[in-house]
């Protein structure tokens, strides 16, 4: 390596074309960031011991302004729904994926016009170095807020089948067939559904996933066996008891979320049917609701850990290059037997 200017130490650059690495891994090794490989950890530690490079965090915040804090952005207006497992899940695996690291989280909701301007300016400031973003809905323009103002974001999901912003989604569509596919393949034949609000893509996603399996299978899904409920307890027992009341041949059901099938559950039990021998129930997410539920629930679990360390390790890499592409990273399901179905 050429001689540094007087008073300059090498650089993170410097550090990354040694050790044969972007310069996100090796920002990655510094934080202590899970995900990297321990061959390419010791390389990247070889790299820096020999060039010995220290990063000045006092001055990369005061000439980056970094804040070292990230904000965990809700966009889900009814609190309510905050005491779903799904919140709950989902910051604990980013909170895990951020413990190595010296990230703050921050958390925060985003619902209306005014408090998207107010979280824009506030992230635009410096306050934050980067944002997360969950359970945002189709026509939420937050996403392209941030990315305007420059502010490093990453997206729990997207808002359609376009999305540009980087984010990190499950396969639902392929979870859901397997879903429904599995209760086909058992023998069931009037197979109903409970979607999440279909103006998320997620929930779009579940229900077109739910549609390849029938349509694979040379049968008709009647309109009548869609209910819409909003991935909460009491819409999947209302759509469960809505269902029953109209179509009472109906054998099985998937579930869009845990929640939900754990709703259907309840008012199958108030009905006086039999689980899984008369109705068979899927649900989606393997939340540890999924173990306590009567009879435990058969369900398609998304890696919401995995989900978790890919966005803090995304958007780390974006804090750190601004210009690297936006990603867009879909991450496999995996059906898990259990006795409801």
């Amino acid at each position: 390596m050429g001689k540094q200017r007087p008073g300059a130490g090498p650089t993170l650059e410097q550090v990354a074309a040694l050790a044969g690495v972007g310069r996100g891994t090796v920002s990655r090794v510094i934080n202590n960031v899970a995900g990297v490989k321990e061959s390419t950890r010791r390389t990247v530690q070889r790299a820096i011991a020999e060039l010995e490079y220290v990063p000045n965090l006092a001055a990369r915040s005061l000439a980056g302004h970094r804040a070292d804090a990230i904000a965990l952005v809700m966009t889900e207006p009814d609190w309510r729904k905050f005491a779903e497992p799904f919140f709950s899940e989902t910051i604990r695996s980013v909170g895990d994926a951020l413990t190595d690291t010296r990230m703050q989280l921050l958390l925060t909701q985003v619902c209306t016009s005014e408090e998207r301007k107010r979280f824009v300016e506030y992230a635009r400031g410096g306050r934050v170095d980067g944002v997360l973003l969950m359970s945002v809905h189709a026509e939420d323009p937050l996403p392209d807020m941030l990315a305007d103002a420059g502010v490093p974001t990453v997206m729990l999901g997207r808002r359609s089948g376009d999305e540009s912003i980087t984010y990190v989604d499950a396969d639902n569509a392929g979870g859901a067939r397997s879903a429904v596919t599995h209760l086909l393949n058992s023998g069931r034949r009037a197979v109903a559904t409970i979607t999440g609000p279909l103006d998320m893509y997620v929930a779009q996603c579940r229900l077109r996933g739910y549609r390849e399996a029938l349509d694979r299978a040379g049968l008709y899904a009647k309109p009548s066996w869609v209910v819409e409920g909003d991935f909460t307890e009491q819409s999947g027992r209302t759509a469960m008891a809505e269902l029953i009341e109209r179509e009472p041949e109906i054998d099985a059901v998937f579930a869009a979320s845990d929640s939900m099938a754990a709703g259907a559950l309840n008012a199958l039990r108030a009905a006086g049917r039999r689980v899984p021998r008369d109705v068979a129930v899927i649900g989606f997410d393997d939340f540890l609701l999924a173990q306590r539920t009567d009879p435990t629930l058969t369900t398609v679990r998304q890696p919401l850990q995995e989900i978790g360390r890919t966005m803090v390790r995304l958007l780390l890499e974006e804090m750190e290059d601004s210009g690297v592409a936006w990603r867009h990273v879909s991450l496999r399901t995996e059906l898990v037997l259990r006795d409801s179905a």
